[in-house]
């Protein structure tokens, strides 16, 4: 069964992968945006840790506190992003304390739903999402979890290819091809441990 014990440690383990990973995306941010991007994933995995650990209660609790955390660390635009996706993956979860450990791949497409409707963002235009969105997609398939990561893998190297339409990176034009979006490649990052984590 996957616990709040077990939730707690996977904020635990995506603060942790960001703290790694900072410089690593903010380059990739500084290629096609302000530069920031792995600074504020730090920074808000880091509060949402935090309060998970502080927090008792359900698994639902215990994202919603996360959630909160995130949004009042981070003013940058991933900042409501992850909030209303997180806000959403609790209520996938559910008032409960476990659930099979089956069950924390649901997650995926909730947070992917909470991250389209706050961004209204479409697959293809060179965003977070289009990490999120293959993998979502996999996990409504059924497909296991080791293959869920692959598809969001392949989706953020997909970016790499597209001219931006939404967010700063739009500014560029043609010249934010060549450059994997910073958010595609973190959320890689996310959905890599939470597949881990339903499969362990």
């Amino acid at each position: 069964m996957f616990t709040t014990d077990d939730l707690k440690d996977l904020f635990a383990a995506f603060a942790a992968r960001m703290a790694v990973e900072r410089d690593h995306l903010c380059a990739l941010d500084g290629a096609i945006g302000d530069g920031d991007h792995g600074i504020a994933m730090e920074q808000g995995m880091a509060a949402a840790a935090k309060a998970a650990t502080e927090t008792d209660g359900t698994l639902q609790d215990i994202c919603n506190a996360a959630a909160k955390a995130f949004l009042n660390a981070v003013g940058a635009s991933s900042g409501p992003l992850y909030a209303t996706g997180l806000l959403r993956a609790g209520k996938a979860l559910g008032p409960a304390t476990s659930v099979p450990r089956i069950q924390l791949l649901q997650i995926i497409p909730a947070i992917r739903d909470g991250i389209a409707y706050r961004g209204k963002a479409q697959p293809g235009q060179k965003t977070m999402l289009d990490a999120w969105n293959p993998a979502a997609e996999a996990v409504l398939r059924g497909e296991p979890a080791a293959i869920v990561a692959k598809h969001a893998n392949a989706g953020a190297e997909a970016t790499g290819e597209m001219i931006a339409s939404l967010g700063r990176a739009e500014r560029l034009g043609d010249r934010s091809k060549g450059h994997r979006d910073p958010g595609a490649v973190s959320a890689v990052m996310l959905i890599e441990l939470i597949a881990h984590g339903a499969n362990s």
